[in-house]
């Protein structure tokens, strides 16, 4: 994909997009297409073999060595909305909301909830999904576009990381472990020093993008400014379509991280048969398309997804089911 400094391309999402303050999905996802679906993104289940997960007053009173072991037999996996409802008691329906979902107290933390049955689920990621989620999605998308080598992809400059900018620090720091005591004390001094940062002239810190594209314009929608690309959407529909966008993290790959890209925020085709949106507050990606498209893609046993109305409202107290 290529980078595009010309963002009028987009205008047409801005114009069908209402107010940012609106109670409903399309101050973000646009208006004016037959149907939609909600995504669900995934959440993660820990649980123990043998026992409950410990609370963590639990927790803290026990040993150190306890401790370690139990961390040791700890089991990871992913969770469907539909297993987590099941284990909390809680209706699944395309509206639902995670906290309701998981019987969040007012106080209450809503990411991190001891279900009865003793398992632990941390709620979905926000603004992501997996890159193989992705391609299963985009499969369906190129089938519904008569122009799947052509499209456009908007990310969201907001990610620390993304872009590059004049300033006293990085917007990240890979730590390096060493038993050189110069090199420790230069990176005390990094961390220590933050009012003599502020004296010193600003240079470039680098970010994943470069700097003419850092520096450049902005596709800019309401509340939310994105960095504009153009090229075949048929490409994401590979797993691995990290290994070949422009903004795929190479200086973290450089620091032995595993390959990965930012999720793109918007997609759509040069025909503007669908568009998809990932955004940044939401544990779900809104589909907007054809009556076919959102049938084969709530259809898809891998995806977790519902058709949802136009105008639905998404926002985290909207679920009038799960009270």
């Amino acid at each position: 994909m290529q980078w595009m400094s010309d963002t009028s391309a987009g205008d047409w999402v801005r114009e069908r997009l209402d107010d940012p303050w609106n109670a409903t999905m399309h101050a973000v996802v646009p208006h004016g297409f037959a149907s939609y679906a909600r995504i669900l993104h995934p959440a993660t289940v820990r649980s123990l073999p043998d026992r409950a997960v410990p609370s963590q007053e639990e927790y803290e009173r026990m040993p150190d060595e306890e401790r370690l072991s139990l961390l040791d037999q700890y089991i990871d996996e992913p969770a469907t909305w539909a297993e987590t409802a099941s284990a909390f008691g809680t209706i699944l329906h395309p509206l639902a909301q995670w906290q309701r979902i998981v019987r969040t107290p007012t106080d209450g933390d809503w990411n991190l909830r001891l279900s009865p049955d003793g398992r632990e689920f941390t709620g979905p990621m926000e603004g992501e999904i997996a890159p193989e989620t992705l391609s299963i999605i985009a499969s369906h998308l190129v089938s519904h576009t008569t122009t799947p080598d052509a499209g456009f992809a908007a990310l969201w400059e907001g990610r620390g990381d993304l872009l590059g900018f004049l300033g006293h620090s990085p917007s990240r720091v890979f730590f390096t472990f060493t038993d050189d005591p110069n090199h420790q004390a230069m990176l005390d001094r990094s961390i220590h020093d933050p009012l003599n940062n502020s004296f010193r002239t600003p240079t470039w810190q680098e970010g994943i993008l470069s700097r003419e594209i850092s520096e450049g314009p902005r596709f800019h929608l309401p509340g939310r400014d994105h960095v504009l690309f153009r090229g075949a959407i048929s490409d994401f529909t590979r797993p691995d379509w990290v290994l070949d966008v422009p903004w795929r993290d190479l200086p973290g790959e450089a620091h032995g991280f595993v390959p990965r890209a930012q999720t793109p925020s918007i997609l759509w085709p040069d025909d503007r048969a669908w568009v998809l949106v990932c955004e940044i507050d939401y544990d779900s990606t809104i589909v907007a398309g054809s009556g076919a498209l959102i049938a084969a893609i709530c259809a898809d046993e891998r995806l977790e997804a519902f058709p949802i109305p136009e105008n639905a409202d998404l926002t985290w107290d909207a679920d009038e089911v799960n009270r």
